[in-house]
């Protein structure tokens, strides 16, 4: 018999981690959990940052399991590499990717480095994704068996050595399945709701979380159409590309409304514009991407693909034009709406993730 492969899951409190322990853990595998203390609120923002509560469900699962269990302090990693990435994009007039980032530099990066100096051969996570081997021996990402739930999208900036000491359990389970089989093994998880906020803070609004750590930088809201001022705005932080909601500016035109089409740094002015398909800069068939990674072996020239855009969003037909360093242009077949910069950009062939990219 071979050696068990050791691996440690990141049991986030939630029922699709602690579903994957499970998993790991009937397969035979050298299982133990660990939970990855990121943030605790300690600014008071506003909203619920349920940490404790998490660490003891992630605990109680563990010994319902019956796998060694501990708490992994990333604070500062996760300030440094997530958090400040997120204000200084917000800051710039981007619109950040988190839960991307906390992928990448996180579970994948510094959990990882921290696993790997213990001993552990892979990091699991809850992730609904595949993983497989290609036949060139590379590892592969695919897209889960349950699109819905699938959550490839935020793993779009992983390399090959991460994905390579990845392990996705619940990969071919549906939803409902997980649930299920969390209540019939009793898991203390088994009814929990998912986490809707941002990665690993909590059920915190975006807004209220920019609110506490960027001043507010009033300017005006202009009409793309004609440049005429239709009101005022607390920061161009506080929106993106293709928002209809919270502009706080009635269009005074029946069955019509404001969408945002632009920011324009220079004077500090929100572009708005009825939401039609025609509205400025609304909708792109044309956009240049930085931060071009592959999770394996490319095409080196220009290349046929799928994309997606958003999370939840359709695969769509695109071709990629590498560009100088890690940069490219990417022809949509058809126009996509609100490509927002510093938006990520998944990249496949079918159902493998192939890579990813940062909207420009």
């Amino acid at each position: 018999m071979g050696e068990r492969e050791k691996i440690v899951v990141a049991m986030s409190g939630g029922v699709d981690s602690s579903v994957a322990a499970l998993v790991l853990k009937r397969q035979g595998a050298d299982v133990s959990g660990a939970y990855m203390k990121n943030w605790i609120n300690e600014d008071g923002v506003v909203g619920r940052c349920p940490w404790m509560e998490d660490i003891e469900d992630a605990r109680r699962v563990a010994e319902q399991i019956g796998i060694p269990f501990q708490v992994v302090n990333l604070m500062r990693d996760y300030r440094e590499k997530v958090v400040q990435y997120l204000l200084d994009g917000y800051e710039r007039g981007l619109t950040p990717n988190p839960d991307a980032m906390c992928n990448r530099e996180i579970k994948f990066g510094a959990f990882r480095s921290w696993a790997r100096g213990q001993g552990f051969a892979a990091v699991a996570t809850g992730h609904y994704a595949r993983g497989a081997v290609g036949a060139d021996g590379a590892a592969e990402v695919h897209e889960a068996a349950d699109r819905n739930k699938d959550q490839t999208y935020f793993l779009a900036l992983l390399g090959q050595d991460q994905i390579r000491d990845a392990r996705f359990p619940i990969g071919d389970l549906e939803k409902p399945e997980v649930r299920r089989i969390a209540r019939e093994a009793g898991l203390a998880t088994a009814g929990k709701r998912d986490s809707q906020g941002i990665c690993f803070i909590g059920e915190v609004r975006m807004g209220d979380f920019l609110r506490a750590y960027v001043p507010d930088r009033p300017g005006a809201i202009v009409r793309a159409a004609d440049g005429a001022e239709v009101g005022r705005h607390r920061g161009l932080h506080f929106f993106t590309l293709g928002q209809r909601r919270g502009i706080g500016v009635p269009s005074n035109t029946a069955n019509e409304k404001y969408v945002v089409v632009g920011k324009r740094a220079a004077d500090n002015a929100l572009l708005v514009a009825f939401d039609h398909p025609s509205a400025p800069g609304l909708f792109q068939s044309e956009v240049r991407v930085h931060s071009v990674c592959w999770n394996g072996a490319h095409t080196p020239g220009p290349c046929a693909l799928e994309g997606r855009v958003r999370y939840r969003d359709p695969r769509v037909p695109l071709t990629l034009v590498p560009g100088d360093g890690a940069t490219a242009l990417v022809r949509f077949e058809s126009p996509q709406r609100a490509l927002a910069a510093g938006q990520v950009l998944a990249l496949y062939e079918g159902s493998r993730l192939l890579g990813g990219a940062v909207f420009a």
